[in-house]
């Protein structure tokens, strides 16, 4: 069984949000330098002394950094130094939520979620990151129902992204019943066309549900050998162990982890 740590990967693809206030129009596009009517908080920022709103912009680069390589900690005090000059913006919260992600506190994770999407509501990025807390936390409902609006919001071109976010609703559909709707969604590409390691899960997935462990992992090799880059199949692994249909190294201690921070009946 993959020893891999069964980690949310999906918030390593999504944690950083664009800083839409700190954009600024191409000088030889006379469209782009039209520009965009700000929103309250956009303004609120603008409004801030010069030297402060460079300050701020860059903590947040080293925040970025700093998530980027794992060092969780000293992205939290970058934060910190960032909130000091300015508060109101959903990243700050989007990256918060993602360090205590990282942290496994899934509870404190949401509430920071939950606070950027007050302020960004479309953000597609929080909408994500709370559709794989809600994944992981195993709210199969709602996190179906957040994973599909993601999908609408991801760009065409984002293969990668679009086929796991896929996958994911498929398992949600598996674990709630809806065996037509999966059987449906796993024949959705054909193998032989499509640039992911979809096909091979979905059809791994379904063999798992219908407790044939051997000719999942039969599917499971195939995708290894067609794609030959265990970094382009560990996405995908690790959501079979998030949902269960993998042991990983950690067992049922993470399995605990998980029910814990689940909402109680």
């Amino acid at each position: 069984m993959p020893s891999v740590k069964p980690w949310i990967r999906g918030l390593v693809l999504f944690n950083i949000c664009t800083l839409s206030f700190a954009q600024t129009p191409a000088l030889d596009d006379p469209v782009a330098q039209k520009a965009p009517e700000l929103n309250a908080i956009q303004r609120e920022f603008t409004n801030l002394p010069e030297q402060k709103r460079i300050d701020y912009l860059k903590h947040m680069d080293e925040v970025r950094r700093l998530f980027n390589q794992k060092r969780i900690f000293e992205a939290m005090d970058e934060i910190s130094k960032a909130r000091e000059i300015f508060d109101r913006n959903s990243e700050i919260h989007n990256m918060v939520g993602s360090c205590y992600v990282e942290f496994r506190d899934f509870k404190k994770a949401r509430v920071e979620f939950d606070k950027a999407l007050a302020l960004d509501p479309d953000l597609t990025a929080v909408i994500f990151n709370i559709a794989e807390l809600e994944f992981v936390t195993r709210q199969w409902k709602s996190a179906e129902e957040k994973l599909e609006l993601t999908l609408k919001k991801l760009p065409e071109g984002d293969l990668a992204t679009r086929r796991l976010v896929e996958f994911k609703i498929l398992l949600c559909q598996i674990v709630q019943g809806k065996n037509s709707e999966a059987n449906t969604l796993a024949e959705k590409y054909n193998p032989l066309d499509d640039d992911s390691p979809f096909y091979y899960y979905a059809q791994a997935s379904l063999c798992f549900r219908d407790n044939d462990v051997t000719k999942a992992e039969e599917w499971m090799q195939i995708a290894n050998r067609v794609f030959g880059n265990a970094a382009v199949t560990a996405p995908w692994q690790d959501t079979l162990i998030e949902f269960g249909y993998i042991e990983s190294f950690y067992g049922s201690k993470v399995d605990q982890q998980l029910n814990d921070a689940a909402p109680q009946d």
